[in-house]
């Protein structure tokens, strides 16, 4: 008996997920959760991250995730809503949050620290139906006039990489936010995550998404600098988020399909 025991024991152990992290070190619990709450800057501009529920709450993984890890850590979670990727960026230097989701971005790097990608997401164009430009590689010509949303992703790396075309900032930002100067200013095309440009298109037969991507937006957990053991303890977290399939669950969940980021190298 006590020999089928210790093999039951034996095969518990093999068969635990790889990834099964252990609890927070004080180190981390008050790198994350400093005022004894985890503050979580939740982003309402992408609807592949969150989505608002029946009564305003925020749904979908990013606010599965960080209620996950308010209990791994033992503390209430708080949500800290934005519209807009650009202002939790900024909320970062100001003690408003102490976790966020948004996407790695150099410039972003300065103030935050970044786990690796929990989420992919493809940066796109949306154009006129009948606009001769068929690849993204089409749109950064002179004279192109493209909208996007101010402090986005898109719009720092658009900033950082297009030599030609002419970009065209809403300061609403979010992940559609090119489409309102697209459509108000007839601008040549829009930036943005694909699946809100996807669906825009589904609904206004006069425009159409184009099949390639700029750029692939890897959407991470962030803290802000100077949260060694908090951003390290993120790090191992979302990697067994990825691998136990919480990820892939809680966007089966909240209707989304984005495909989940490979385990960090």
């Amino acid at each position: 008996m006590a020999k089928l025991l210790t093999a039951f024991i034996v095969l518990l152990a093999t068969c635990f997920p790889v990834f099964a992290q252990s609890a927070p070190s004080p180190a981390a619990l008050k790198d994350l959760a400093p005022t004894g709450k985890l503050r979580a800057a939740i982003n309402f501009g992408n609807g592949v991250l969150a989505q608002k529920g029946p009564n305003g709450e925020p749904l979908g993984v990013t606010p599965e995730l960080a209620s996950a890890l308010a209990k791994r850590l033992g503390v209430p979670v708080e949500f800290v809503i934005y519209p807009a990727a650009g202002q939790v960026a900024d909320g970062a230097t100001k003690n408003a949050w102490d976790i966020g989701f948004i996407a790695i971005e150099p410039v972003r790097a300065a103030e935050i620290d970044f786990t690796a990608p929990y989420l992919l997401i493809e940066g796109t164009y949306l154009v006129w139906k009948d606009s001769p430009l068929r690849d993204v590689e089409d749109v950064d010509k002179p004279g192109l006039r493209i909208g996007v949303g101010l402090g986005s992703v898109y719009d720092l790396y658009l900033t950082r990489t297009l030599k030609n075309a002419t970009l065209v900032r809403n300061p609403k930002g979010g992940a559609a936010g090119g489409i309102e100067p697209f459509v108000s200013d007839k601008l040549d095309a829009a930036a943005g995550v694909r699946e809100p440009l996807d669906a825009y298109a589904k609904d206004h037969p006069d425009v159409r998404v184009m099949p390639g991507h700029y750029e692939e937006i890897r959407q991470a957990i962030a803290t802000p600098k100077g949260r060694g053991a908090g951003a390290a303890y993120l790090r191992s977290f979302v990697e067994e988020m990825k691998a136990n399939g919480f990820v892939a669950d809680a966007l089966k969940r909240s209707g989304q399909t984005a495909p989940v980021a490979p385990p960090a190298s």
